[in-house]
């Protein structure tokens, strides 16, 4: 029985048996996650305090300019998920490609590959703003001991195994599920371990929060901003409360815990979407189905998309389930 004072590795070992591929590997792996999680923590945690802050001058594969810590947090995920010889693949949002693991050597039996989002919400460290780490884990597809390929990274949402995140906030987190619902842990800085702070989460069937950048409004389908008005509409249980981060590890959690939606559609500027199928959107909506909640592009089921590419972006629209479905319902009466 799980209980709160729990830590981590207690619940990871009581309940590794539940998962229908249990042979010691996955715990590990998340074990791995949990080691770099706090070494990115304490890099965070001084961030006002040594020269860490701001662009590291180069642009990732997105286009988007490099934060010190983005390539520090990057860095740090991939040693140590590669050194502990648990992983055989491993896809970044900050590499332009993925990162074969052990693939030279013929005896090698590692199952899983990890894609990750080292740092999400990285511009907000500068202003002291929470942060996250994303990660998304599959079994490869292609035969174990030889070279992982492009297909084992470019599989459906609804074939992941694990996924979750780690917030960096005013206490640090680390949430995630195996298929068997959702359990958030806490660290304690004093001791370095997490505790089951949150067991069972779960999303409220509905709420009164939305998350979106509404800066973007005009550029928003019509269906998007028809719900806006919507939700900024006096009625019995209207308005609601708009409440936007601009990290979605963030925005993600609090919806989680209170009840809300968080949405970025595609637009003029961004006509696929903005947020990555891979290393974002397939993470959190497994981590919001397994919590009660829902998660599609405006229309369709995120974890059924069909990905074609490492860095594809698609719309997004996660959160509390009445909620995803009643913008869902706008979308289909005012569409684009």
């Amino acid at each position: 029985m799980s209980t709160r004072n729990q830590t981590l590795g207690e619940f990871i070992i009581e309940n590794q048996t539940a998962f229908k591929y249990s042979s010691g590997e996955l715990s590990r792996l998340i074990n791995s996650i949990r080691l770099a999680a706090k070494v990115v923590n304490h890099e965070v945690n001084k961030a006002g305090l040594v020269d860490i802050l701001g662009a590291a001058g180069d642009v990732n594969i997105q286009g988007e300019n490099q934060q010190k810590l983005d390539v520090y947090a990057n860095e740090k995920f991939i040693q140590t998920l590669t050194k502990r010889n648990i992983v055989c693949g491993i896809a970044s949002e900050e590499e332009d490609d993925f990162i074969a693991i052990n693939s030279q050597d013929e005896n090698h039996q590692n199952k899983y590959v990890v894609l990750i989002d080292p740092l999400d919400g990285s511009s907000n460290i500068d202003v002291n703003v929470s942060v996250g780490t994303i990660f998304s884990i599959y079994r490869r597809i292609t035969p174990v001991g030889t070279p992982v390929k492009m297909e084992d990274f470019l599989q459906k949402g609804c074939e992941q195994v694990a996924a979750g995140y780690v917030v960096y906030g005013t206490s640090t987190m680390l949430v995630y599920t195996t298929g068997a619902g959702v359990n958030g842990f806490t660290l304690n800085p004093a001791i370095g371990s997490f505790y089951l702070s949150h067991p069972n989460m779960k999303f409220p069937e509905t709420g009164t929060i939305y998350s979106v950048n509404e800066g973007n409004y005009l550029d928003f389908p019509l269906g998007i901003k028809k719900y806006i008005k919507y939700c900024q509409e006096e009625s019995e249980d209207r308005p609601y409360t708009s409440r936007y981060i601009g990290s979605l590890v963030s925005d993600f959690h609090r919806n989680m815990i209170k009840g809300g939606i968080y949405m970025y559609p595609k637009g003029s500027r961004n006509p696929n979407g903005k947020l990555r199928l891979l290393y974002e959107c397939n993470p959190m909506a497994f981590l919001a189905e397994q919590a009660g909640g829902k998660s599609s592009d405006g229309y369709t089921r995120t974890l059924d998309e069909v990905p074609t590419s490492l860095h594809q972006r698609v719309p997004f629209v996660c959160g509390s389930k009445k909620m995803v479905e009643k913008v869902e319902e706008f979308m289909r009466e005012f569409g684009e």
